[in-house]
């Protein structure tokens, strides 16, 4: 989703077509088009290499730190979006001195309650944020004027 939204971003900056849309969706599509080529093209041509492969440890062992690595760099790309949602400004010295998004944050707690607590289904989740993002960035605006 976010190498998506980059290359949306990449068309629409460029102004590859006349129409930022369509260049956004062009965009976006080569993005994820040439993404996720290479993946599948190692899994068709790699998988049963590596299911021939599954009880020698020495194959084993590197998959298993290239997987901790992988969630590693996941976990890390999830602080990272968080923090630059919590405070799009930065912070000073504290990260409570910061200009904290209070809205982004509420969400995020009932998303987490919501899935590990209520065990509620994922899209449902998703769906609920989007929406409770939108009412509650109009309702800010409204507010705000």
């Amino acid at each position: 989703m976010v190498v998506t939204w980059v290359g949306y971003l990449g068309g629409v900056a460029k102004a590859v077509f006349a129409n930022s849309i369509a260049g956004g969706i062009a965009g976006a599509s080569v993005a994820t088009f040439f993404t996720f080529l290479p993946s599948f093209l190692f899994i068709l041509a790699g998988g049963p290499l590596v299911e021939a492969t599954r009880n020698e440890l020495k194959f084993t062992a590197p998959l298993t730190g290239i997987t901790a690595a992988v969630v590693g760099v996941i976990l890390n790309l999830a602080v990272f979006f968080a923090w630059h949602t919590y405070w799009p400004h930065g912070t000073s010295a504290s990260p409570f001195s910061g200009d904290l998004q209070w809205l982004p944050l509420l969400i995020s707690l009932i998303a987490f309650l919501a899935l590990w607590q209520y065990k509620i289904d994922i899209l449902k989740v998703i769906i609920g944020c989007a929406l409770m993002g939108l009412i509650g960035t109009f309702a800010l605006e409204v507010l705000a004027t």
